[in-house]
């Protein structure tokens, strides 16, 4: 077997809430074999994009279903052994584990990707690895991130890429015009 790379991120929300992908993603998966996007892209654009450097995988988000996207809801890929599921992660409460774990065993899956929170978290339940890229974009008390996930002969090694600082919408002082 050989190692994939694989690069995984979630909640671009392009271009309502951003213009584009930063220039740091495109340059963090250059040497990926595939890309998962785990929803809230808002424009099919980002595949279309992101696609210039590897294959993509993407579900649909809640706010993908507002902007009409046509996504799936949930997907499943074999990996080099290993049942990858990708899923938004619309739980409730917002990023809770229990619930994360029980929709992996409904796709049973070995790992499961995810977003929503807007939060990077790599976590390990039971059986399952539970990974949440963040978001590059628009991150909720974090920085902006995306994962790198390599897989190896059944084993993994996932890292968090800080793509920039954290950004918070009220110090946008773009906002309040001055005189």
């Amino acid at each position: 077997m050989k190692t994939m790379l694989i690069g995984l991120i979630s909640d671009t929300h392009i271009p309502d809430r951003a213009n584009k992908i930063p220039d740091n993603v495109l340059s963090s998966f250059k040497d990926v074999d595939l890309i998962i996007h785990a929803g809230d892209l808002t424009t099919m654009d980002v595949i279309d994009e992101l696609e210039s450097i590897a294959p993509v995988m993407a579900v649909q988000g809640n706010m993908d279903r507002v902007a009409g996207l046509k996504l799936p809801k949930a997907r499943v890929i074999n990996a080099e052994g290993l049942r990858i599921g990708v899923a938004h992660g619309e739980v409730y409460p917002r990023a809770d584990t229990q619930q994360l774990l029980y929709l992996a065993k409904q796709l049973d899956v070995n790992i499961l990707v995810s977003g929503h929170s807007h939060q990077p978290k790599i976590e390990q339940v039971e059986d399952v690895l539970l990974l949440n890229p963040g978001s590059p974009v628009v991150p909720r008390l974090a920085d902006r991130t995306v994962m790198l996930l390599e897989i190896n002969d059944k084993n993994v090694d996932v890292e968090i890429v800080k793509i920039g600082a954290p950004v918070c919408s009220a110090l946008d002082f773009t906002q309040y015009p001055r005189d």
